[in-house]
């Protein structure tokens, strides 16, 4: 049995409201060894905002999400049986790593909105040296719960909204483009999270332009709840309940690629599969839809090109690496077009920055 025959839609409880940490301490009332696993930042912010402190055996992560700090911890560690992982996505991710290690139960708390990692059995895993993307990981485990606190939501960084906001919408049009050729043989569960990633964009449509104001603002309010749970946990379920259908394609693939150009590297990991959904569509010719979703992504504050990557020299060069990388046997593209090449995937770059090169100029 492979991970693409199961239906995991993801975690086993979530809740989600303000205060929502203060049911940690009922959440571990069943558990005799709990540890909390975080970082410096996002264990101060909880710390801040919580209702209810825990005072538990405490490890922090190195910021790499890779296999050689997940067993550096385990090493350290005393036989949890149960973690509480305490931040963004690379922290959640290393904690499913740890947590794979002693076969014990996790529990999230996303001190950001960026991801579905608090929600999901899934994990993008990093080279220790260098953070370069090494693989996905798929865990046996689910979390036990996922807990968003809005009060802690509300001091997610912009960058990390805004890089959540373009994870997300990935949902929608890497789901749309791996199910074009076949959409009306769907199996009843892929029906189901392809409705869920046509939710999921309606939804940032609708609400995540004034969800960035109302950051900004510093305000918990509907639509910044909204697209918390938007990017947090119905992400999740498309993947969850549409296996292969509903994961990753060409807009990661692109991100992936883009990993090992160094200069990338301040850029999240949202924003630049955000770009990654712009050569998607680049490849499959989709040119009308890229047109109506610049305006969008200008709103937002997402990257448009190469340049809003850091990419600005030896520019060829590295369109071809990262091409070359996505469209490798190893990569989820094919999964768009099995008969994929790098050469073609370098033509929809290029394709990408014609049709953003106005926009561009207006701005300028």
């Amino acid at each position: 049995m492979t991970i693409d025959q199961e239906i995991r839609p993801g975690t086993n409880r979530y809740i989600s409201a303000a205060g929502a940490t203060s049911n940690l301490p009922e959440l571990l009332s069943h558990f005799h060894r709990p540890i909390i696993l975080t970082g410096e930042k996002s264990f101060a912010v909880f710390q801040e905002k919580t209702q209810a402190p825990l005072d538990l055996p405490l490890f922090r992560y190195d910021g790499s999400a890779s296999d050689a700090d997940a067993a550096q911890i385990a090493e350290k560690a005393d036989q949890p049986d149960v973690i509480v992982a305490i931040g963004g996505g690379r922290l959640l991710d290393t904690a499913k790593l740890v947590a794979e290690i002693f076969d014990c139960d996790y529990i999230t708390v996303p001190t950001l909105a960026s991801n579905c990692a608090p929600y999901t059995p899934i994990g993008a895993i990093y080279h220790q040296v260098g953070h370069s993307f090494d693989r996905v990981a798929y865990f046996a485990r689910a979390p036990y719960a996922t807990v968003v606190d809005w009060n802690i939501i509300a001091t997610t960084p912009q960058d990390y909204l805004i890089a959540g906001i373009g994870d997300t919408l990935a949902k929608w049009y890497e789901m749309e483009g791996i199910t074009r050729p076949r959409r009306e043989t769907l199996t009843a569960f892929s029906q189901l999270g392809f409705s869920a990633a046509g939710t999921i964009r309606k939804i940032l449509q609708t609400s995540a332009v004034q969800a960035v104001a109302d950051l900004q603002a510093g305000q918990v309010t509907a639509d910044l709840a909204a697209i918390a749970d938007t990017i947090i946990g119905i992400a999740g379920t498309v993947g969850g309940f549409a296996g292969a259908d509903g994961r990753m394609a060409g807009a990661h693939a692109v991100h992936n690629g883009l990993s090992y150009i160094d200069e990338t590297h301040p850029i999240l990991h949202g924003s630049k599969v955000a770009y990654g959904i712009l050569v998607q569509l680049a490849y499959t010719g989709d040119d009308d839809e890229i047109q109506a979703l610049l305006p969008f992504y200008q709103q937002v504050g997402l990257p448009t090109n190469l340049a809003g990557l850091n990419v600005t020299s030896d520019v060829a060069r590295k369109k071809v690496q990262v091409a070359e990388f996505a469209a490798s046997d190893k990569e989820s593209f094919k999964l768009i077009d099995p008969e994929i090449t790098a050469a073609k995937v370098v033509a929809a770059m290029d394709r990408v920055e014609e049709l953003t090169a106005p926009a561009q100029a207006a701005e300028a």
